[in-house]
């Protein structure tokens, strides 16, 4: 990344822009070889406040940090990272030998709302390690305020950003390789293609956040939330797992999936669409790590979904279809509902033969008759010379054969496809 001596030249010749002029600023900055700067230049006074602050020694116990509590602004962290380590610059992720370094101390900051886009804040401290001791006050004086900021494509790789408060920040296609994100906040959060290999989110908050398209590979997961009340559910769409251990994240409090939540808020089929694929890509995942209990039940809300995607595509057959086997044994995934209709057909015929046939049919032969009928498709040897065809008590019998023999194809069928058509 260095410049040629005649790039230095033409850099340090080239006239400082207007202060309001931030086209040429970044024109300028270019030059200089600091592509990643778009601000004016911060004046003197300020630079020396900054400069004034930095100097400050840190302190976990008193919760003392050089920019704790000071609101600043791109153009502040612009000049902070050119300056740092007196002027060597940013740390420069793909060098290697620049991966020890410190980045800059942002512990204690408010940069809320901040657009820090593009920005080289590789290494930077926004809070406390792990392995340092601390309190859980001292831990949340240290972290770094990331409210709503705009971290889109930002250079965060090794980032400490423990207990950092990330709420609905912007981090779409943020670089976040093996970041410290233990306790953060990111309810809300928008993650969208976010580069997160070997990150670490153990009991991380991710309650609404969109996960859609991140590199999730060797991320720790350990006991993240991924649902509450406030945010709803996280959004897992395209996500790409990789080597995640999904075993030590709890499902339990995860009834839907984010697109599902967006989906019936927006009713529009392809918010559906997106929430099938969402349900159907997660129960894969799941059931490869042997988690079939919590498979089974993405994979039946991807069901259930399916069924809303084929109504509002006018395909009411499909519907129909998708609302009888959902009725008959949820798709599969509730075996119990199938006995019970079963149980409901045999009582109710046995009661209707009873009640056509009370002469000849006392109640435990009426109960026979329904359950030969429903499997024997209505023959049962003894009653044809007492019954003719016209009789109603024969009819009751093919039409409960038929039923039986529908809801026997539809059973296999269903279960089938269960179990293996995975």
């Amino acid at each position: 990344m260095g410049m040629s001596e005649q790039d230095r030249r033409q850099a340090s010749s080239l006239q400082r822009p207007p202060t309001s002029d931030s086209e040429a600023w970044e024109v300028y900055w270019e030059a200089q070889g600091q592509s990643w700067r778009s601000q004016p230049e911060i004046d003197g006074e300020r630079q020396k406040h900054l400069t004034e602050r930095r100097s400050i020694k840190p302190d976990i116990e008193q919760g003392i940090y050089p920019f704790k509590a000071i609101k600043l602004n791109r153009a502040d962290i612009e000049w902070l990272l050119a300056t740092h380590e007196n002027g060597r610059g940013p740390v420069d992720w793909k060098d290697e030998s620049q991966r020890e370094r410190k980045g800059l101390d942002l512990r204690g900051t408010d940069l809320s709302q901040a657009d820090l886009s593009g920005l080289p804040l590789t290494c930077m401290l926004g809070g406390l390690k792990v392995n340092e001791p601390a309190t859980d006050e001292q831990r949340n004086m240290a972290a770094v305020r990331l409210e709503k900021a705009h971290l889109y494509a930002t250079h965060l790789q090794r980032a400490n950003l423990c207990w950092a408060h990330l709420q609905e920040a912007h981090l779409s296609w943020a670089q976040l390789q093996e970041a410290y994100l233990r306790w953060a906040q990111l309810q809300g959060a928008h993650l969208y293609g976010a580069q997160l290999q070997g990150a670490n989110l153990r009991e991380t908050r991710l309650q609404g956040a969109s996960l859609s398209r991140a590199e999730l590979d060797g991320v720790h997961l350990n006991e993240a939330t991924l649902s509450d009340e406030k945010y709803g559910p996280a959004r897992l769409a395209d996500v790409r797992w990789g080597e995640v251990n999904l075993a030590v994240v709890n499902w339990t409090p995860v009834k839907m999936l984010g697109e599902e939540h967006r989906a019936h808020l927006s009713k529009a089929v392809d918010d559906y669409r997106v929430a099938v694929r969402a349900n159907r890509q997660l129960a894969v995942i799941l059931r490869d790590q042997g988690l079939n209990e919590e498979a089974d039940r993405f994979a039946y809300r991807g069901q259930v979904l399916q069924r809303q995607v084929w109504r509002r595509q006018h395909r009411y057959l499909k519907y129909l279809g998708s609302w009888f086997l959902w009725l008959l044994a949820g798709h599969g995934y509730r075996p119990l509902r199938s006995v019970l209709w079963y149980l409901v057909i045999i009582l109710g015929f046995a009661l209707a033969y009873y009640t056509f046939g009370h002469l000849s049919l006392w109640p435990p032969d009426a109960f026979v008759y329904s359950l030969t009928s429903f499997h024997g498709r209505g023959f049962f040897p003894g009653l044809e010379g007492k019954h003719s065809l016209h009789d109603p008590l024969i009819m009751l019998a093919a039409f409960e054969a038929v039923i039986g023999l529908f809801i026997e194809i539809s059973f296999i069928a269903t279960f089938t496809q269960r179990f293996f058509g995975r």
